[in-house]
C-alpha cells in the first residue's frame, strides 16, 4: 500500500488530495481509459494493416499501358525522373521534353501525364514515356468528340489523295467534300490552315480517324443562324461578310443566313459589276429592306445607308455650272464623272474639244483625272447629268470665217496624210483638208504621199468653210489657172500631134502630150497590124504622132487617132501624085492628047479619066472616146467618103 501511495506520489499526486469524490469512481475512471488505450492500439495495428493493404491494391492498379499523372523530382543529362506513386520514380527520354527550337520545356515539381511502358526493364528501371501519353489523351479526346458531336482542333498540312491530311495531335483524313460548305476547286489552298473539325468516324485499333469540316461549319451556321433570325427586321443595320459576287448583286452572310444586295441597291450611282466596289471576304454594313421568314430570303441594302443625292441634284446642279469631279469610267462614247458619292454626269465624247477629232476618249482623258466641267442639261428621273469640257472655252469656228474669208490663200504645215488627202494646220486646233481632186490639175494622184510628207510647209486655198460640220476645204490646184480652159483651143479637131505612150489597155493607147495631158487612142483608131491585133507594136514609152479628133473640156478628155493620121496623109501624097501627073501632061500631054483627039473616040479618053479618079481611096471621119484609162470605151465608126 505504502508502495503504491509513494508511486502515486511520483506521478504527482498528494496523497491527502482528492482527485475523485470516491475509490469507486476511481477505480471505474482508470479501467474506463485503459480500455481506450488498448481500444486505439487495436486501430492503429489495423490502421497498419489497411495502409499496406491500400499500398499493395496501388500498386496493382499501376499497369503498364495505363496513363498515370506524375511529378518530376529529377533531371539529368539524359532523363527525366518522374514519382508515379510506384516502388521507385520512372525514367522519361530528355528528348521528350525538348521542344522545336532545341529548348528544355520541363523542371522539377512540374506535374506530367505519363504513360506506363514497362514496369521493371532488365535493369530494374521503370520506362514511361510522356508523348505515348499524350496520344493516348487525344485518342480519349477523339472519343469523346465523337460521342458528344464537339469538335477537334487541328491544322492541315498535305493535301492526299481524295482530300487533306490534318494534323490534331495525331495524323487524320480530312475528305475533299468535306473541306468546306461548298466545293473548293484547288484544295491545296487549304493547307497550312488551322479549322475546328467534327469527328464523324474513327478506328483506335487501326488508327484511323476521319473529320469533317463542314459539319463543324454548318452546326456553327446553325447556332448563328437561330441568333440572326432573331435581329431580323426591316431597316435594322446589321455587319456581315461578302461570301459571293454575281453580275446582279453580292450574298452577304449575316451570320448563319445569306441575303442579297441587289446591284442598283449597292450605289446611288451606276455600277458596271459589283466586282469593280466589292471583293470576297470584305466586311460591310447592309440595311435589311425586306425578310421574309417563310422562304428566309433575306434583301438588303447598302445605298440605303446615306440619304439618295439627286434629291437636291436640280437646286445644287442648274444648268450653265460648272462642277469639279474625278472621271470614274471611260467608254467608247465617252467619259463618267463622279460628280458627288452616288451621283455621276457624262462628258460625251463630241463634249471634250472644239477642235480636236476624238475617237476614244483615252486620247484625252484618263481615269482619276480631276476635271472641270458645265452642267448641260439634267434629267432626276432618269438620274441623268449631261456635261461639257469643250463649252467652259468659246467655239473658234465662230470666229474662223472671218479670220479666213473664201478665196484667201493661206501656208501651213501637212499635219497628218490619208488615201483621200493631207490635212494642214490652220490655227489652234483647227486643220485644213485638202481633197486628193484637190491637189493637181493634170496628174494621176494614186496616194498623196507621192507629192508631199508630213511637216511640209504648203500653200493652198480656201475653198470652204463649214461651220455646222467643223469642216475647212482647201485646194492646191486653185493656185495656178485651170489648163483645160485652154486644151479646145491648144488642140482642135484636125490637129496633128506628138506625144509618148503612157499606158497599154485592152481597148487603146493613152499617150502624154504634154504634162498632165493625155489623149486616148481607141483600138479602133489604130491602124490594122499582125494577126488582125491593132495593139501589136506599140509599147510603153514609144514616141508617136496622131491626129486630133475630139476634145470635151468638161469631161477632160482628148480622142486621138492615127489611122485618120495615116488616111489623111496618105490622101495628101495622092493629091500631090495627081496634081504632078497633071503638071507632067500639060506640055507633052496636051500634044499628044490633041493628036489622041484627032484619031480616037472621046469615049475612050473619058473611060481613062474615070480610072484615074476610083484610085483614090474614101476618107473616115471617126469620133474617138473619152481620155480616161479607166472609162474609155470604142466609139462606133462613122465613115464619109471622099
Amino acid at each position: 500500500m505504502e508502495k503504491g501511495t509513494d508511486e502515486m506520489a511520483e506521478n504527482g499526486f498528494s496523497v491527502t488530495e482528492s482527485v475523485y469524490p470516491t475509490f469507486e469512481d476511481d477505480q471505474k475512471t482508470f479501467s474506463e481509459e485503459m480500455m481506450e488505450d488498448l481500444n486505439e492500439t487495436e486501430e492503429n495495428i489495423e490502421d497498419g494493416d489497411n495502409f499496406m493493404e491500400l499500398y499493395e491494391e496501388s500498386l496493382k492498379s499501376i499497369h503498364e499501358g495505363k496513363v498515370i499523372k506524375g511529378e518530376i523530382v529529377q533531371i539529368d543529362k539524359e532523363f527525366v525522373l518522374v514519382d508515379i506513386g510506384y516502388k521507385s520514380e520512372g525514367q522519361i527520354r530528355i528528348a521528350e521534353f525538348v521542344n522545336l527550337e532545341g529548348q528544355l520545356t520541363a523542371k522539377v515539381g512540374d506535374k506530367v501525364d505519363v504513360l506506363l511502358v514497362r514496369k521493371e526493364d532488365k535493369d530494374g528501371r521503370i520506362i514511361l514515356s510522356k508523348e505515348k501519353a499524350a496520344r493516348v489523351k487525344i485518342w480519349d479526346d477523339v472519343e469523346e468528340a465523337y460521342k458528344n458531336h464537339e469538335t477537334v482542333r487541328g491544322k492541315i498540312i498535305s493535301r492526299v489523295k481524295g482530300g487533306l491530311s490534318v494534323d490534331i495531335g495525331v495524323q487524320a483524313f480530312l475528305p475533299g467534300s468535306q473541306a468546306d460548305m461548298r466545293p473548293v476547286r484547288d484544295l491545296g489552298t487549304l493547307v497550312g490552315a488551322e479549322h475546328d473539325f467534327r469527328v464523324i468516324k474513327y478506328e483506335k485499333r487501326q488508327g484511323n480517324i476521319v473529320l469533317s469540316r463542314r459539319a463543324a461549319l454548318e452546326a456553327e451556321r446553325k447556332a448563328l443562324r437561330e441568333k440572326t433570325l432573331e435581329l431580323l427586321e426591316k431597316d435594322a443595320i446589321l455587319e456581315g461578310i461578302v461570301r459571293n459576287i454575281t453580275d446582279y448583286g453580292l450574298f452577304i452572310d449575316l451570320g448563319g443566313i445569306d441575303g442579297l444586295v441587289h446591284i442598283t441597291d449597292m450605289s446611288w450611282g451606276k455600277i458596271g459589276h459589283p466586282s469593280e466596289i466589292y471583293q470576297i471576304g470584305d466586311k460591310i454594313t447592309v440595311m435589311i429592306l425586306s425578310f421574309d421568314k417563310e422562304r428566309e430570303r433575306v434583301s438588303l441594302g447598302i445605298k440605303q445607308l446615306t440619304p439618295d443625292p439627286w434629291s437636291g441634284a436640280q437646286d445644287k446642279y442648274p444648268v450653265g455650272v460648272s462642277i469639279t469631279g474625278r472621271i470614274e469610267r471611260l467608254k467608247e462614247y465617252g467619259a463618267f464623272v463622279e460628280v458627288e458619292e452616288g451621283m455621276e454626269g457624262l462628258i460625251h465624247v463630241s463634249e471634250m474639244s472644239w477642235t480636236r477629232k476624238t475617237k476614244h476618249p483615252s486620247q484625252i482623258l484618263s481615269v482619276g483625272n480631276i476635271v472641270e466641267a458645265k452642267v448641260l442639261s439634267l434629267d432626276i428621273a432618269k438620274k441623268r447629268i449631261s456635261l461639257s469640257i469643250k463649252q467652259l472655252e468659246p467655239n473658234p469656228w465662230d470666229t474662223i470665217a472671218e479670220n479666213y474669208p473664201i478665196g484667201a490663200i493661206i501656208e501651213g504645215k501637212i499635219k497628218n496624210i490619208t488615201d483621200f488627202g493631207i490635212f494642214i494646220g490652220i490655227d489652234e486646233g483647227i486643220d485644213g483638208l485638202v481633197h486628193i481632186s484637190d491637189i493637181s490639175w493634170t496628174k494621176k494622184i494614186n496616194h498623196p504621199s507621192e507629192l508631199y510628207g508630213k511637216g511640209d510647209e504648203v500653200q493652198a486655198v480656201i475653198l470652204d468653210i463649214d461651220k455646222e460640220n467643223e469642216r475647212f476645204s482647201l485646194g492646191i490646184k486653185q493656185l495656178t489657172p485651170d489648163p483645160w480652159k485652154e486644151i479646145p483651143e491648144k488642140y482642135k479637131p484636125g490637129t496633128q500631134v506628138s506625144g509618148t505612150v503612157t499606158n497599154v489597155t485592152d481597148f487603146g493607147l493613152f499617150v502624154e502630150l504634154e504634162e498632165g495631158i493625155e489623149g486616148l487612142i481607141h483600138v479602133s483608131q489604130l491602124p490594122k497590124g499582125k494577126q488582125d491585133n491593132p495593139l501589136e507594136g506599140f509599147q510603153v514609152k514609144d514616141e508617136i504622132q496622131a491626129e486630133v479628133v475630139n476634145v470635151s473640156k468638161e469631161d477632160k478628155r482628148i480622142g486621138l487617132s492615127i489611122r485618120k493620121l495615116k488616111e489623111r496623109s496618105e490622101k495628101g501624097m495622092h493629091e500631090s501624085y495627081v496634081n504632078n501627073q497633071k503638071q507632067a501632061t500639060s506640055n507633052i500631054g496636051t500634044l499628044l492628047k490633041e493628036k489622041m483627039m484627032d484619031s480616037q473616040p472621046k469615049a475612050l479618053l473619058d473611060s481613062q479619066e474615070s480610072e484615074l479618079d476610083e484610085a483614090v481611096e474614101p476618107e473616115s471621119d471617126i469620133e474617138v472616146g473619152p481620155a480616161d484609162s479607166s472609162s474609155a470605151k470604142p466609139q462606133p465608126e462613122k465613115t464619109d467618103s471622099v
